[in-house]
C-alpha cells in the first residue's frame, strides 16, 4: 500500500482516480489546486504525486519545480489532456517519473504507479545502504587535529581539487579520502579505490588504465581499468608513493590529457575522474631519491591534508574507544560493554605505532577476552600482552 497525493481541478478525474487507487489498497489525499497540493506535499510525505499540468494559477510543472526546490521526497507521475511530446520531455528534465496523457488508460495507469513504487523502493534501499557505508567511514574524533581535517574537507568537497593525504599507516586516511567523496558533486557516482602498494608493478598499470586481449601472455580477454571504471566518480590511489616510475609518467598523462590508454591500445579513451592520492612516505623525499616524480607531486597535490597520528590526538580515545565498542557489539551481536575510566586513562599511556588500526584491534580483544566491564587491570593485562 502506498500513500498517494492526486492533484487535479477536475473534481471528477480526482474521484475516478481515488476510487480506481483505492480499490487497489492505496490511501489516498485529493487536492483541487496546485497552491494547495504544495501545502499538502509539505505537511505530509507522499509516495506518488498523480499531478494535472493545466491547472489555473499554479499549473503542475510549477507544482513540480517547486516540490524539487523544497527537496520533497515523491514520485510525480504528470497527467494531462493537452499533452505533447516537448510537454512530456519538459517534465520528465524537470523531475517527474512519468507522463500519461488523458483520457488516462486504467491499466498504463497502474503499471505506472506499480513501476514508480519499485523505483522508489530501490531508491529508499539506496539511501539506507549509503548510509550504513558512511557509518563504516565516519571520521570519530573531537581533537583540534580532526575538527581541522573535517573544515578542510568542507571547504574542498565541493570542488574537484586534487587532494593529497598524508599520515603513518593505520591513521585513517582513506576514512578523509570517502568523507570527500560523499560531500562533492560526484557522490552518487563510483569511489573506487586503488592499493598501489598491493599491485606488483608489472600488473599496475593494466589495473589502472586496463588492456587488450593478448596485449601480454596471461592477458587472455579485455579488461576495463580503475580509470575507466571510476569514471564520472572518484578515484583513491592508496599508498602512491609505491608506484612504479612507468605507472607514474601514464598517471600523470591522464591527468594532464583527462585520457587514457588501455595496455595494448593507441586508442585514447576520455574519462572524467576525480583523483584523491595517498601516502604514508615522504614525497618529497622520494623524488629527492628519484623514486617519485616531481611533475606528478605537483599534479596531485593541489590540496594537502595529514592525517595525525592517534599519539598526537589521544583525547580522542575516549570518544574512539566507545565508538569501536558500539561498532564491535553490532557486528559480534553482543551485549555493549562499559569502559571504566581507570581503563582509558591507561588506553591513553599506550604508543600507538599501529594508529587507529592497532587501537581498533585491541578494543576487539578487550570486547571478546572481559567479563561485563573493562578495567584498567583488563588493558594493562591484554592490550599489549607481547610486551609483558
Amino acid at each position: 500500500m502506498a500513500k498517494i497525493l492526486i492533484i487535479d481541478d477536475e473534481k471528477a478525474v480526482r474521484n475516478s482516480l481515488k476510487d480506481i487507487l483505492e480499490y487497489e489498497n492505496h490511501e489516498v489525499s485529493l487536492s483541487e489546486d496546485g497552491k494547495q497540493g504544495i501545502k499538502e506535499l509539505e505537511d505530509n510525505e507522499y509516495d506518488i504525486t498523480l499531478c494535472d499540468i493545466k491547472m489555473p494559477d499554479i499549473d503542475g510543472i510549477e507544482v513540480l519545480e517547486e516540490a524539487v526546490k523544497k527537496g520533497i521526497d515523491t514520485r510525480f507521475i504528470m497527467i494531462s489532456g493537452h499533452g505533447t511530446v516537448d510537454t512530456a520531455v519538459e517534465a520528465i528534465k524537470k523531475g517527474a517519473f512519468d507522463f500519461i496523457e488523458k483520457p488516462l488508460d486504467l491499466n498504463r495507469l497502474l503499471i505506472t504507479v506499480k513501476n514508480a513504487l519499485e523505483i522508489g523502493k530501490l531508491a529508499t534501499e539506496t539511501k539506507v545502504l549509503k548510509k550504513k557505508v558512511s557509518k563504516k567511514y565516519e571520521m570519530v574524533g573531537e581533537s583540534d587535529a580532526v575538527k581541522h581535517i573535517k573544515e578542510m574537507v568542507d571547504k574542498v568537497a565541493a570542488t574537484d581539487a586534487r587532494v593529497l593525504i598524508t599520515g603513518a599507516n593505520g591513521t585513517g586516511k582513506e576514512l578523509v579520502a570517502h568523507r570527500l567523496h560523499e560531500k562533492s558533486n560526484r557522490f552518487n557516482g563510483p569511489f573506487v579505490e586503488v592499493n598501489c602498494a598491493a599491485i606488483p608493478s608489472e600488473l599496475i598499470e593494466s589495473e589502472l588504465f586496463g588492456h587488450e586481449k593478448g596485449s601480454f601472455t596471461s592477458a587472455h580477454k579485455q579488461r576495463t581499468g580503475k580509470f575507466e571504471q571510476a569514471n564520472g566518480g572518484t578515484i583513491f590511489l592508496d599508498e602512491i608513493g609505491d608506484m612504479s616510475l612507468s605507472a607514474q609518467a601514464k598517471v600523470l598523462r591522464a591527468l594532464q590529457e583527462n585520457k587514457i590508454s588501455r595496455v595494448g591500445s593507441d586508442k585514447q579513451i576520455k574519462v572524467d575522474v576525480r583523483v584523491i592520492a595517498a601516502t604514508n612516505k615522504n614525497l618529497k623525499e622520494e623524488i629527492a631519491a628519484k623514486r617519485f616524480r616531481e611533475d606528478l607531486y605537483h599534479r596531485i597535490s593541489v590540496i594537502l591534508i595529514h592525517v595525525p597520528s592517534l599519539n598526537e590526538r589521544k583525547d580522542d580515545i575516549p570518544i574512539l574507544a566507545e565508538h569501536f565498542i558500539k561498532l564491535i557489539s553490532k557486528e559480534h551481536g553482543t551485549a555493549k560493554k562499559r569502559i571504566e575510566p581507570a581503563a582509558i586513562k591507561e588506553l591513553q599511556k599506550i604508543n600507538w605505532t599501529g594508529n587507529i588500526r592497532e587501537f581498533r584491534n585491541v578494543i576487539e580483544r578487550l570486547m571478546i577476552l572481559c567479563d561485563k566491564k573493562i578495567t584498567a587491570k583488563d588493558v594493562k593485562l591484554y592490550a599489549q600482552p607481547i610486551s609483558r
